[in-house]
């Protein structure tokens, strides 16, 4: 059993994806999140890094609080990523100092998590998703696996207005802000959230599934950024992707993203020019359960 993992920030800002990978004995807990940009025009809890990647970065130390105390496979998700993100909130209010943060500004993330639990053989696969992140699976005999094909419905509601919107970016941004706000107020103030955020009306809309695999079989966990190769650029099919992952390794892989981004991508597709970006690539097969806890992060960087 083996993993690797990469993530880089879209430009010269912080990155608000992370990925984080939580080991003991015979779990696993793999973590891939992806912050919702801003669209609030100025940050309210941090003027270094940004509310969103603040966000990002509190609640995925937050859930490897939760982790370390609850190493147990019966330990419930959804009530560990509840506990989460109160300690989030919590944070977020006392760093937030009292002021009136409008609703569209209150940040939200993407978020996929497997719980690996691994025994004798074989292991078994437990996905908690909520927004828009990817995971495929490439099982022994070279098939490939959507495991969470959820499709944005707000998607194709914004492909339709970037068809219409001229080519300058300050332009498109200024046309896109209002409806942007609106969505981000809808998200947040929904009574069974389908994304990840920090005062949820009620419980979380997550999507579930639970599978086994065998020895053999790959996992890439990314965020919509990373799955860009994909959709909207058409550049590679899930099936390419992941087996490029696997044969090039996902630095090689992201370095492609960047260069057909850095050549104007294609087209008007997204509203950025440039993603952050990342992704975790799992192998299953043999597992030493004698290993004790280890923790590993992506590097918060700030960019190049």
């Amino acid at each position: 059993m083996g993993w690797t993992k990469v993530a880089a920030p879209g430009g010269s800002g912080a990155n608000e994806d992370l990925v984080a990978v939580h080991g003991h004995g015979a779990l696993t807990d793999i973590l891939v999140i992806d912050g919702g940009s801003s669209v609030a025009g100025r940050d309210y809890v941090d003027h270094e890094i940004g509310d969103v990647a603040w966000f990002v970065r509190r609640f995925a130390e937050a859930l490897a609080a939760v982790l370390a105390e609850a190493p147990d496979a019966g330990s419930a998700q959804d009530e560990m990523v509840a506990a989460a993100v109160d300690a989030t909130r919590a944070g977020y209010l006392a760093a937030s100092a009292g002021a009136a943060v409008p609703a569209y500004a209150w940040p939200i993330a993407a978020l996929t998590w497997v719980r690996i639990i691994h025994h004798r053989g074989e292991d078994e696969l437990r996905l908690y998703c909520l927004g828009d992140c990817k995971t495929l699976l490439r099982l022994p005999d070279g098939s490939v696996r959507d495991l969470d094909p959820w499709t944005n419905p707000q998607e194709a509601v914004l492909q339709g207005v970037l068809a219409g919107l001229p080519p300058d970016p300050a332009a498109r941004k200024a046309r896109l802000l209002p409806l942007l706000r609106a969505r981000r107020e809808q998200q947040n103030a929904a009574a069974a959230p389908g994304v990840l955020c920090l005062r949820p009306a009620g419980p979380f809309d997550a999507r579930r599934q639970n599978l086994r695999v065998g020895p053999g079989a790959s996992l890439l966990c990314m965020t919509d950024g990373f799955y860009r190769l994909v959709d909207p650029y058409d550049v590679l099919s899930p099936v390419g992707l992941i087996d490029a992952c696997r044969a090039r390794g996902l630095d090689a892989v992201l370095a492609e993203l960047r260069a057909l981004e850095a050549r104007g991508g294609i087209g008007g597709l997204t509203v950025k020019p440039a993603d952050d970006a990342a992704a975790v690539l799992w192998t299953a097969g043999a597992h030493d359960f004698t290993n004790d806890r280890e923790t590993q992060w992506t590097t918060p960087d700030a960019g190049p």
